[in-house]
C-alpha cells in the first residue's frame, strides 16, 4: 500500500534535507568513481598481485557488471520495501567491500571483495535520485538532483585524475580505503538525517525477471571483456553471448506477462523520459572514450607525468562540480530542455576541440576542450536528471532511478569496452598489422586512431544534439 504521506510536509525531513543531499552525494560519489578509478592502478596491482594486465582487467570489469545486473533489482526492491532501508543496506555492503578490497591478498579475495563492493554501489545508485525526488519540493528537484547529477558525472569523470595523485604519494590500497572514512562520514549523517520509509508498495517481485536480466547481464558483458581477450570467435566467448541474448529475450517475454514485472516498458512510451535515458546512455559512452584516449595522448604522446597528466584531467571535474548545481537551479526556473540542449552543444564542441588536437597543436587546446566538456556535462546532467525524474509518477520513481543509474553505467560499460576496440583497431588497419598497444616510435599511428575514437565521439553527440533538439521543439 503506498501512504498518503510526504516528505515535503513534514517540517523535520525539510530542514534536514540539505544534510541529506550530503549523505546521498557522498556515496553517489564514491560508487561511480569506482569505477573508473582502478583503471590508473591496474599496471600496479598487477606488480603487487603477480598478475597479468589481462586478469586485472576483471577488477573493473566486474564492478561494472555486477552494478549493471543489480541496479534495476534494488531500484524495484526499493519501490515495494522502500528506497532509504535500501540505501542504508547498500551503505554498510559498500564500506565493506572498499575496506576489503585494499587488502593485498590475491585476486580472487580483490574479485569478490569489489563484488560486495559493487552489490552495495548498486543499492546506493538505485535509490539515491528516487530519495532526493521525494524529499525535495518540486522547486528546489532540479537543483537537488542537478548535485547529485554534479556528483555521478564528477566520480566517472575524476577517476584517472584523482587516481593518478593518489599513486603518486600512496599505494594502491588507498584508492579503496579512501572510501571508508568518506563512507563512515556519510553513513553517520545519514544515521542522523535521513528519516524512516513512508512510501513503499507492499508487492511480490518479479524474480523470474529479476533472475533472467542479472543473467542477460553477467552473460552478455562477461562475454565482451573475455571477447577481448580470448577473440570473439572462442567458443566459451559465443556461448556466454548467446546465453546473454538469450537470457534478454526471456527477460522481454517475462515482463510482457508478469503481473508486478520488474520493469514496466510502457515507462517507455513517455519521449522525455526515454530520450533522456538515451541521451545520458551515449554521452556516458563519450565520456569513457575521452577517459580511455586521454593518458595516452597526455602521457605517451605529449610527453607529460603522470602528476601533470592528473591536473589537467581534474580540470573537467571541477568545472563540472560548479556548472551542475548552478544548472540544475536555473532548470527549477526555465525549461529543463533548453538547458540540455545547450549542454549537448557544448559537449559537440568539446569533442571537436579533441579532434583537431595532433602531437605539435597547443596543449591550451586540449585544455580548452576539456573545460567545455565539463561545463557542457555539467549542464546537461542536471536537468536530464529532472526530466527523468519527473516524467514518472511517484510509485514508479525507484524503478526509474535505476533505470536512470542504468543508463550510466551502461554507457560506462560500452564506453570502456568498445574504445580500446576502435581505437587499436584504427592503428592496425593505419600499420597494416595487428596493433594492441602503444607505439612508442610511432606516435602518429596514434594520433590516426585518436581521430577516430573522436569521430566516433562527434557523430554520437550530433546524434544527442538532434534527439534533444526534436524534444525542445515538438508539440506535447
Amino acid at each position: 500500500m503506498t501512504q498518503n504521506l510526504s516528505y515535503q510536509t513534514d517540517a523535520k525531513v525539510q530542514k534536514n534535507r540539505w544534510w541529506i543531499l550530503v549523505a546521498v552525494g557522498l556515496f553517489t560519489f564514491m560508487s561511480t568513481l569506482d569505477g573508473t578509478i582502478v583503471n590508473i592502478a591496474l599496471p600496479v596491482i598487477s606488480n603487487d598481485l603477480r598478475i597479468s594486465m589481462s586478469q586485472s582487467e576483471w577488477v573493473v570489469s566486474l564492478y561494472l557488471i555486477v552494478v549493471c545486473s543489480f541496479i534495476l533489482f534494488f531500484g524495484k526492491l526499493s519501490d515495494l520495501q522502500g528506497k532509504i532501508k535500501i540505501f542504508r543496506l547498500g551503505a554498510i555492503f559498500f564500506i565493506a567491500g572498499s575496506l576489503l578490497s585494499g587488502f593485498k591478498v590475491n585476486l580472487l579475495f580483490l574479485l569478490i571483495a569489489r563484488a560486495i563492493q559493487a552489490f552495495g554501489a548498486a543499492m546506493t545508485m538505485a535509490t539515491n535520485n528516487g530519495i532526493i525526488t521525494e524529499i525535495f519540493p518540486h522547486t528546489e528537484r532540479g537543483k537537488a538532483l542537478g548535485t547529485i547529477g554534479s556528483f555521478v558525472a564528477l566520480g566517472s569523470i575524476a577517476g584517472p585524475g584523482l587516481g593518478g595523485l593518489i599513486l603518486s604519494h600512496l599505494s594502491w590500497s588507498y584508492i579503496f580505503w579512501l572510501n571508508v572514512p568518506v563512507g563512515l562520514v556519510a553513513a553517520i549523517i545519514g544515521a542522523i538525517f535521513l528519516p524512516k520509509d513512508i512510501t513503499f508498495t507492499k508487492a511480490p517481485l518479479d524474480k523470474t525477471g529479476s533472475f533472467a536480466f542479472a543473467l542477460g547481464m553477467v552473460s552478455l558483458f562477461g562475454g565482451i571483456f573475455l571477447g577481448q581477450q580470448l577473440g570473439f570467435t572462442a567458443a566459451a566467448v559465443l556461448l556466454m553471448l548467446a546465453i546473454g541474448l538469450l537470457s534478454f529475450c526471456w527477460f522481454v517475454y517475462t515482463e510482457n506477462h508478469a503481473t508486478n514485472p520488474l520493469l514496466r516498458f510502457s515507462l517507455f512510451k513517455n519521449p522525455d523520459f526515454s530520450v533522456s535515458l538515451l541521451c545520458a546512455l551515449l554521452i556516458f559512452i563519450t565520456n569513457f572514450f575521452f577517459n580511455v584516449v586521454t593518458p595516452f595522448y597526455l602521457e605517451n604522446a605529449r610527453h607529460l607525468s603522470p602528476s601533470q597528466a592528473g591536473y589537467i584531467l581534474m580540470i573537467l571535474p571541477l568545472v563540472q562540480l560548479f556548472a551542475a548545481p548552478v544548472a540544475g537551479s536555473i532548470s527549477d526556473k526555465i525549461s529543463p530542455k533548453l538547458i540540455t540542449f545547450i549542454g549537448l552543444l557544448l559537449l559537440l564542441v568539446s569533442q571537436i576541440g579533441y579532434y583537431l588536437c595532433n602531437l605539435t597543436s597547443p596543449l591550451w587546446l586540449f585544455i580548452v576542450s576539456i573545460a567545455i566538456m565539463g561545463l557542457g556535462s555539467g549542464i546537461f546532467s542536471s536537468p536530464n536528471n529532472s526530466l527523468v525524474m519527473s516524467s514518472v509518477e511517484q510509485k514508479d520513481l525507484g524503478v526509474a532511478g535505476s533505470i536512470n543509474s542504468l543508463s550510466r553505467n551502461l554507457g560506462m560499460v560500452i564506453g570502456i569496452s568498445s574504445a580500446t576496440t576502435v581505437l587499436f583497431a584504427a592503428m592496425s588497419a593505419k600499420k597494416g598489422v595487428r596493433v594492441t598497444e602503444y607505439l612508442p616510435k610511432q606516435p602518429e599511428i596514434f594520433i590516426y586512431g585518436m581521430h577516430i575514437v573522436f569521430l566516433i565521439s562527434i557523430i554520437i553527440c550530433l546524434v544527442t544534439v538532434i534527439l534533444s533538439d526534436w524534444r525542445l521543439f515538438k508539440k506535447d
